[in-house]
């Protein structure tokens, strides 16, 4: 990242790049372009330049597929890009609405494998076979007609059934390149309790192995995750990692803060 703000825009400050915390990578949960976009924001303001998000998501390759993780990491919230056209930069946000405050997503982590990614990620998208374009249509006013106005009026039942029919297209489609409709059958089958005990969404996040299900608030949340606990009692069959949050509806926040020494840093 420091070698191609150097490069491209001619940023080189003495900077020791510290990162205290992190999204575990290769899990499915973007974490590549966050802590790149994260580092490069901090850098830039340090040396007093202004460089467009779009700009540095292009120089550091973040991006390439989706517009979704340079979206959240600049306005947060719940984001639905346009999809891939002939334009070398990140696809177009053409979506963005608050995530409901109360809604909790329970996140499974299976930490026994990872999600495809690299050259990997690159040979599944060369032959995964063409997606279907009535199935596409189907998907897309899907999202227009009954996602985002569900979203919008905070239905969550609504939008829960359009999220989860548009998960498990998808996943099938994927399932020749990740070997089924799910990288783990651990999430998998973790999901499925979920779903039983009040989920009003559940899949998994871009290649996994995360899986995700939505609940209507953190009681629920908890309950099904204490329920999921009984049931399995130390079964390995279900992801030993699960985490209950909240959606975020900001983008990413710039501290500067100032050692004794008076000099300054990004945070």
């Amino acid at each position: 990242m420091l070698r191609v703000l150097e490069q491209h825009y001619g940023i080189d400050c003495p900077v020791q790049v510290q990162i205290e915390e992190a999204i575990p990578p290769h899990c499915g949960l973007g974490s590549g372009t966050q802590i790149a976009l994260a580092a490069a924001a901090a850098v830039c303001a340090l040396a007093g330049r202004t460089v467009s998000l779009p700009e540095l998501a292009n120089g550091l390759q973040r991006g390439a597929r989706s517009g979704v993780g340079c979206g959240v990491f600049e306005s947060g919230g719940f984001v639905v890009d346009g999809g891939r056209g002939q334009a070398q930069a990140a696809p177009p946000v053409i979506s963005r609405l608050p995530f409901p405050e109360k809604w909790r997503v329970v996140l499974l982590f299976d930490r026994q494998i990872t999600g495809l990614h690299g050259e990997q990620e690159a040979a599944a998208f060369r032959n995964l076979p063409r997606f279907p374009e009535r199935q596409a249509e189907h998907l897309a006013r899907l999202v227009l007609m009954k996602l985002l106005p569900a979203l919008a009026e905070t239905n969550l039942r609504e939008f829960g059934s359009a999220l989860t029919e548009l998960q498990q297209t998808i996943g099938d489609h994927f399932a020749p390149a990740q070997g089924g409709r799910y990288a783990s059958g651990r999430v998998e089958r973790a999901l499925k309790h979920l779903a039983a005990h009040g989920a009003a969404a559940h899949g998994q996040s871009s290649w996994g192995p995360t899986g995700f299900a939505i609940f209507e608030g953190q009681q629920e949340a908890e309950a099904a995750v204490r329920q999921l606990a009984q049931d399995r009692d130390g079964d390995l069959a279900y992801p030993e990692s699960i985490q209950i949050v909240r959606g975020c509806n900001h983008g990413m926040r710039l501290q500067p803060a100032f050692l004794s020494a008076g000099r300054a840093v990004a945070l």
